[in-house]
């Protein structure tokens, strides 16, 4: 007669126990005479008979019991056994059972994710691929505290969740199970019985690939891939972003040329931007998301790399190959908000778990998304650890960091009475602030020669200062002002451009206040907006010079440099997710030679210091006047650690500017190293016969006289 309680055991029939290895798998007991005895308990529904086979051979038959549970002993302690099954018409079933094991997560896991501070959360949580107790099969473990009972249900038991329950690994909230013969490819997600009475199926918050949208269960995965970017890691852990050049490529996987996989996008995407000359690529976010038309930024799946282009190890294939080209990879993060699909992260365990509880604080109205609960310790280690994930697992370069003003601010694009001030009344998101300086403090700690980077689109002071001075830690930070006064200067005719100077050199006032990096994004090129060139005024070929003359002035302005996809060759048309850049356009050449002048604007930033190894430093930069001033023209120079000096000059005018003086900080020879209005670019040839000569007059000053084409920009070259 068994000594489980009917209660417990009608638990245990429908997968809804909260322990079921309480009750299943082998037991230590003792027989009336005090001798060691072991019962072995086991769930075969419909079965006619269950056997219990030993290591040795021995046969151990199990008498039902009740609901499908069947229990049977044997003298001694527990040993390994498998079990035999026979059903009626059917064949027998012979399998292990995987309430016999052990937890596969340990008592230190279990610690620090109590206290949030594992930092390879990904190493504990989710379904791993593992020999345990000499049997193969897969471990699955989830954070779900506020469950009743939780069950693994996949393609290996029908999904049908009652044949494995999960045990609750106490006050840490987590749940685990390991499942033997399960492996690489099997799909599973996750039952889970709510506070009140619910069964919710959820994809693993911790998997590591998924299947490919619209189908959304969890995928088991392990990683086989062999990296062969020693060198290059090495040399960036001894380098930092802020001295070294960087242009950015930025880069919609989907619609780049549709169709690629990450194995077969290597190639093109290698030789693209290796011709081109950028530093680095940046990926819109590549981790799961069901709906293409978020682009990516509605994350469901944040340690899965989307299957849309193929397998995790796919991805590092590609990663691979780019940094054996020399190029470095940037990867989107989006920890502000979550989507609210029902089989993700939205109320995870029945209640607000990831999601912050209070409606003033837990949800993003205009995006129709969750806000992550950043005060929870559990919530946090889950995105800290997700940003380690991307850095250690794919070897990324750089995050940039979504959305960040819409997680500093509580009263972020809300009405007055939509949300509540902070402990001190004021409107700082004080836990989202907390989360970033760690998540910041932690990555750079870790993998040193890293880029944090943030699309920050407001004023917060500090942005890119230590968190040890209070900052927010981060490396680099987009200069949003810079865009839009840029883009908004150069969207009008030339003919009215000298009343609006300020608008082209108010930039200058604060270039130094943080480490920037000047982004023309995907943002800019959607919703009506246009493409750069079709933003710009005139005819066609006025167009694509305001193109160039726009680049060259980013290119040599302060700040490292972003260019979303297609407007290096002067894409047309508005940019849309679901079809591919216009490539038939380099058929045009003055198109081709737009993307060549892109090609040599990075051949000439990355050869020349100047423009780059200050970056941040006012000290090295000096605006440049003459004796007349004209409002069209801005001009400056910026100098390296080594005598070396560029001096960028501009004439955003529709007419060449001849015989203009300008104060030089150097005399002699400066060379003439790039002209936007060069014939091989398109131009129309403007310059100063490849260099000019500054010398010191009558009172000292030392001045060259220049010719600035129109609508270009040139940039001299001087050493000592």
């Amino acid at each position: 007669m068994t000594t489980i309680s009917q209660n417990d055991l009608d638990l245990v029939a429908t997968g809804s126990h909260y322990s079921p290895h309480s009750v299943l798998g082998h037991h230590l007991g003792q027989d009336g005479s005090g001798q060691p005895i072991t019962t072995i308990r086991v769930r075969r529904p419909l079965a006619r008979t269950v056997t219990a086979i030993t290591e040795d051979g021995a046969r151990i038959v199990l008498d039902h019991v009740r609901s499908g549970i069947w229990e049977g002993t044997h003298p001694g302690s527990p040993v390994a056994y498998r079990l035999e099954a026979t059903y009626p018409s059917a064949p027998t079933w012979t399998a292990e059972d995987p309430f016999r094991f052990s937890p596969t997560i340990g008592d230190l896991d279990l610690h620090l994710i109590a206290e949030g501070r594992h930092e390879e959360l990904w190493r504990a949580l989710g379904s791993h691929v593992r020999e345990h107790q000499g049997v193969a099969g897969t471990s699955f473990a989830v954070w779900a505290p506020n469950a009743q009972a939780v069950r693994v249900v996949g393609d290996f038991n029908g999904w049908d969740g009652q044949s494995h329950p999960m045990r609750s690994m106490g006050s840490s909230g987590v749940w685990e199970l390991f499942v033997p013969e399960v492996g690489e490819g099997s799909a599973y997600k996750y039952e889970i019985l709510s506070g009140d009475g619910r069964w919710l199926v959820k994809a693993d918050p911790m998997a590591r690939w998924a299947e490919v949208p619209p189908a959304t269960a969890s995928v088991v995965t392990k990683a086989r891939h062999t990296w062969s970017d020693d060198d290059w890691m090495t040399r960036r852990a001894r380098t930092t972003t802020l001295d070294q050049p960087m242009s950015v490529y930025e880069i919609h996987l989907g619609s780049w040329r549709p169709g690629l996989t990450y194995r077969t996008a290597a190639d093109e995407i290698v030789g693209h931007v290796s011709s081109l000359g950028f530093t680095h690529v940046e990926f819109l976010p590549l981790a799961e998301h069901p709906f293409g038309g978020s682009w990516g930024y509605q994350v469901t799946g944040y340690y899965s790399p989307t299957s849309r282009f193929g397998t995790p190890d796919d991805l590092r294939y590609l990663i691979d190959r780019l940094h054996g080209a020399g190029i470095g990879v940037i990867m989107d993060w989006v920890p502000g908000h979550f989507p609210k699909d029902e089989f993700a992260l939205a109320r995870f365990d029945g209640r607000a778990l990831y999601e912050n509880p209070d409606p003033h604080r837990g949800e993003h109205k205009d995006w129709g998304t969750y806000i992550f609960d950043y005060g929870r310790r559990e919530v946090r280690n889950f995105l800290v650890a997700n940003a380690l994930y991307w850095f250690e697992e794919f070897h990324v370069d750089g995050l940039r960091v979504d959305a960040v003003a819409s997680m500093l601010y509580l009263d972020y694009s809300r009405n007055d009475g939509e949300w509540t001030p902070n402990i001190h009344g004021g409107r700082e998101n004080l836990e989202a602030i907390g989360f970033l300086q760690e998540v910041n403090a932690t990555a750079y700690k870790r993998y040193p020669g890293i880029a944090m980077i943030a699309e920050e689109s407001t004023s917060y002071p500090g942005v890119t200062a230590p968190t040890n001075q209070g900052g927010l830690g981060f490396g680099l930070k987009w200069n949003m002002g810079w865009m839009n006064d840029t883009l908004q200067y150069f969207e009008r005719d030339p003919m009215y451009r000298a009343h609006h100077e300020g608008e082209i050199t108010f930039t200058f006032v604060y270039a130094f206040s943080e480490n920037f990096v000047l982004p023309i994004s995907h943002d800019e090129v959607v919703h009506g907006k246009g493409t750069l060139v079709s933003r710009m005024p005139g005819d066609h070929w006025q167009k694509l010079a305001n193109a160039r003359a726009f680049l060259g002035f980013q290119w040599g302005h302060p700040g490292k440099q972003l260019l979303f996809m297609g407007q290096e060759f002067g894409q047309i048309s508005e940019w849309s997710e679901g079809r591919s850049l216009d490539w038939w356009i380099l058929d045009q050449p003055l198109h081709a030679q737009l993307q060549a002048f892109v090609s040599a604007l990075n051949e000439t930033y990355r050869e020349h210091a100047p423009l780059w190894s200050r970056d941040s430093d006012g000290a090295a930069f000096q605006r440049l006047f003459g004796p007349r001033h004209n409002p069209n023209v801005v001009a400056f120079t910026r100098a390296d650690w080594h005598g070396n000096t560029i001096a960028v000059l501009a004439n955003f005018s529709g007419v060449p500017v001849e015989g203009l003086e300008l104060d030089m900080p150097e005399r002699g020879t400066w060379t003439e190293v790039l002209n936007s209005d060069a014939v091989d670019y398109g131009g129309s040839g403007v310059g100063n016969l490849g260099a000019v000569t500054a010398e010191a007059g009558a009172d000292g000053t030392v001045r060259a006289t220049v010719t600035l084409p129109p609508l270009g920009v040139i940039w001299l070259h001087h050493s000592r």
